[in-house]
């Protein structure tokens, strides 16, 4: 492959996500992005990285399934799983940073 080629399914892909992550901001009545996480937690008595760590087991055991299968999936299907995966990783990411900081209580808006 290329690396213009290359270099174009990283900025789609890219794009995709952040997309994505925009569009489900909307959906969340809270000002907390990474509200759900928090309460996932505090339903399993846990904490939030850990929460999204079990959320993200399921999108991980996804992809595997597809890559095992020996079937064709669509692009777009590829496109869904790949970018909900890095979509995690990036909420994952924000979580380690807010918890550094000392603010993963639930229910805190900061």
């Amino acid at each position: 492959m290329k690396t213009e080629q290359f270099n174009s399914i990283i900025e789609n892909q890219y794009k995709r996500c952040t997309d994505i992550l925009i569009t489900k901001a909307k959906e969340y009545s809270t000002v907390d992005r990474l509200y759900n996480f928090k309460v996932a937690a505090g339903l399993q008595m846990t904490t939030p990285i850990n929460a999204l760590a079990g959320m993200l087991a399921k999108h991980t055991v996804s992809i595997y399934d597809m890559c095992r299968s020996g079937q064709l999936y669509s692009e777009a299907m590829w496109d869904e799983k790949i970018t909900d995966h890095i979509n995690y990783l990036f909420l994952l990411k924000a979580l380690t940073i807010e918890e550094a900081e000392g603010r993963t209580k639930c229910g805190d808006e900061n």
